[in-house]
């Protein structure tokens, strides 16, 4: 039953009519079944070829092509046309759609740009299988030679050259409205065969492949599980540059004009925290059942959903508000600007690492050890994309140049995020816009590299500030403990004092002689010197043990807020290298610094305390295993021209999250939005 409901719904499909004469193809829903839409009946007897291709690319590189064949794009450019249809259909990474209007003769292609597949990839495929069958109007093997192309490059081969079989042109002309309900022969044999073949491959297929309209079998709880890691970081992504260019709009514009968008991040954010919580809670000792463990991973998933659709219903006034092509100028201006301001507090920068060095020991400056190499391989970067955004506005690429991305070339920008790519679209102020958003990411990230420098610099000369009153206090406490110890004999109730009496006695001997020693690091010998005091201040069970959990609550937001902020930074800009975990125990430490803060010292200072040591604790846990993801995936050079740290930092679009390398760039500049409108990447063109 099952199969002649498949046989009779792809008969139908090919009976039905295309859009008649007049009629504009909008985007819609893709085919329900398979990866093929062909309203024009273009590909006719060799769709079953077409299917088996796709099915090929599927099974070997686990890629899916989708292929859509239209009269026309309904007065959209191609580019506009194939975003809004891969949107519509909930297109993912690992999914492409080759889009063809074979009246208008035009086409376009789009994928995800945190895929697999880079910009000059796409764009090598299309030049080489996709539009030597298009001119000669052969859209069967345009497919085919697409799956072919993205198969061979996906396992590092050359594009094959494929072999051309004209057709016809504009195979959606002709024939009145009657004369489309005569199907001939041959097309029922097309569509049975389709049919049958596209029934035996999704039963071999159903548990692994997605398709749209909710065509995915319902995952297990580790494939949830997976899922959710990823989803947590792509929207951790999303809202991390949906603040920075929130950054960027009320520096130009004002805090009232960007109200609506900063609205829109604090919701996401909050969505997220909620999101990062439940997932610190599967992560820990305590295991849930798997219908417990489910539910989690479910409403994770719904609060990433959620944060993203925020973010994407403001991305089109976003855009509006900033309107780079037209401001372009002015934001060029004073993006060159605080390039120059921070080439000059770069060398300060540098300056106070080289004394952190020399006065403290190596662990001292280490979360910041790197920064100013990658401030200046960031500014680099900007630097040259700066040049090419006044370059592209006072010249214009000739026409049918493809234009590489930036960072990469000379040329102008290509494959950013919702904008177009493709011959049409090359130089001008459209391509100024693009290379200008990578510049502003980097000078963004320079600056947060060189403030890093300048605030470590003061957390130490602070710490080292409150060091000797805490050693103060803590020999203090130590000697009212031997009082109580000496008056009172021994057993259990004295244990744990005489035990954290003993640890406090070896802390502060070590710390003096780290401290006699010259070198030393004085955020850690003071987290020691808290820890231990506080440790035993609570055993003594004091009156005034609130006054005094008071005391140690200030300097362990000192440590706190330190760790939280370096780890803050390093992600921030290292995020297209670091995983979910970091960023889930960075995500807790952020919560629990707010709860320590919030809570004050008028309010349960124990309390307090006690967020702010966690804090500290999952913070640093946060930048060792941020650091491990960066050994892991990334490097901290890269190409010449900071392009290699731009991919790392984030700042254009896929990373190395995907196993990819620095110098494999896969997409454009991040912007605002979520996941449907933070870029894709494409191109095309007429034939």
């Amino acid at each position: 039953m099952a199969l002649l409901t498949g046989l009779l719904a792809a008969v139908c499909w090919l009976v039905g009519p295309a859009a008649p004469d007049g009629r504009a193809e909008d985007p819609g829903p893709l085919a329900r079944r398979g990866q093929i839409t062909d309203r024009v009946d273009a590909l006719g007897t060799r769709a079953p070829d077409v299917a088996r291709a796709l099915d090929r690319l599927y099974d070997e590189q686990r890629l899916q092509l989708f292929v859509v064949y239209v009269r026309d794009f309904s007065g959209r450019s191609p580019q506009q046309w194939a975003d809004a249809t891969a949107d519509r259909n909930g297109l993912g990474t690992d999914d492409v759609l080759l889009a063809v209007a074979t009246r208008e003769r035009r086409y376009a292609y789009t994928a995800d740009a945190a895929g697999r597949l880079a910009q000059d990839r796409l764009d090598e495929v299309a030049r080489t299988a996709v539009e030597p069958a298009l001119r000669a109007d052969d859209w069967a093997g345009a497919a085919i030679g697409a799956a072919e192309g993205y198969g061979a490059v996906l396992a590092g081969r050359p594009v094959p050259v494929p072999a051309i079989t004209p057709g016809t042109p504009d195979p959606g002309d002709g024939g009145s409205p009657g004369a489309d309900l005569v199907v001939p022969v041959v097309l029922v044999a097309g569509a049975l065969a389709v049919a049958g073949y596209a029934y035996t491959s999704r039963r071999r297929r159903a548990r692994t492949r997605t398709t749209p309209h909710g065509g995915t079998a319902v995952p297990g709880v580790r494939d949830l599980d997976e899922r959710t890691r990823r989803t947590l970081v792509e929207t951790d992504d999303a809202v991390r540059t949906s603040r920075e260019e929130l950054g960027f709009a009320v520096a130009q514009f004002g805090e009232a004009a960007a109200k609506p968008f900063a609205e829109a991040v604090a919701y996401a954010e909050d969505e997220l925290t909620a999101a990062f919580r439940l997932r610190q809670r599967l992560d820990d000792a305590e295991p849930e059942d798997e219908v417990t463990r489910r539910t989690m991973l479910e409403e994770i998933t719904a609060r990433c959903a959620d944060a993203e659709r925020r973010l994407d219903e403001e991305s089109a006034a976003f855009d509006a508000l900033r309107d780079l092509e037209r401001t372009a100028p002015a934001a060029l201006a004073a993006a060159e600007a605080a390039h120059r301001d921070l080439e000059g507090r770069l060398t300060t920068a540098e300056a106070a690492l080289t004394a952190m060095r020399s006065r403290y020991a190596d662990t001292a400056a280490a979360p910041v050890a790197t920064a100013p190499d990658q401030a200046r391989a960031r500014l680099a970067f900007a630097a040259a994309n700066l040049a090419r955004a006044r370059q592209a506005l006072e010249t214009r690429t000739a026409a049918g140049s493809g234009p590489p991305p930036p960072g990469t070339g000379p040329d102008p920008a290509h494959g950013a995020a919702r904008t177009g790519g493709g011959p049409e679209e090359a130089g001008g102020p459209a391509a100024a816009a693009l290379y200008l958003r990578a510049a502003e990411g980097a000078v963004g990230q320079a600056a947060r590299l060189i403030e890093a420098v300048d605030r470590r610099a003061v957390e130490l000369a602070e710490a080292a500030g409150k060091l000797p009153g805490a050693l103060a206090e803590a020999e203090a406490d130590l000697a009212e403990a031997r009082g109580v110890l000496e008056g009172t004999p021994g057993g259990a109730p004295t244990a744990g004092l005489r035990g954290r009496a003993a640890r406090l006695e070896s802390v502060v001997r070590d710390v003096r002689r780290a401290v006699e020693a010259g070198r030393y690091d004085p955020l850690d010998v003071l987290r020691r010197t808290e820890e231990a005091d506080a440790a035993l201040d609570e055993a003594l069970e004091r009156e005034d043990g609130a006054r005094r959990a008071r005391a140690f609550l200030d300097q362990a937001l000192l440590t706190a807020r330190s760790s939280v902020g370096a780890a803050e930074d390093y992600l921030a800009t290292h995020r297209g290298a670091v995983a979910g975990v970091a960023r889930t125990r960075l995500a807790e430490a952020r919560r629990h610094l707010a709860e320590a803060s919030g809570a004050g010292t008028d309010t349960d200072p124990r309390t307090a305390l006690a967020r702010a040591q966690q804090a500290d604790a999952l913070a640093r846990q946060a930048q060792a295993l941020a650091e491990q993801d960066v050994r892991l995936r990334g490097t901290l050079g890269g190409p010449p021209g900071g392009l290699g740290g731009a991919v790392l930092g984030g700042i254009l679009l896929g990373g190395l999250m995907g196993g990819g390398r620095p110098g494999d760039f896969p997409g454009g500049p991040a912007s605002f939005g979520g996941g449907r409108t933070r870029g894709r990447l494409g191109g095309g063109g007429r034939f």
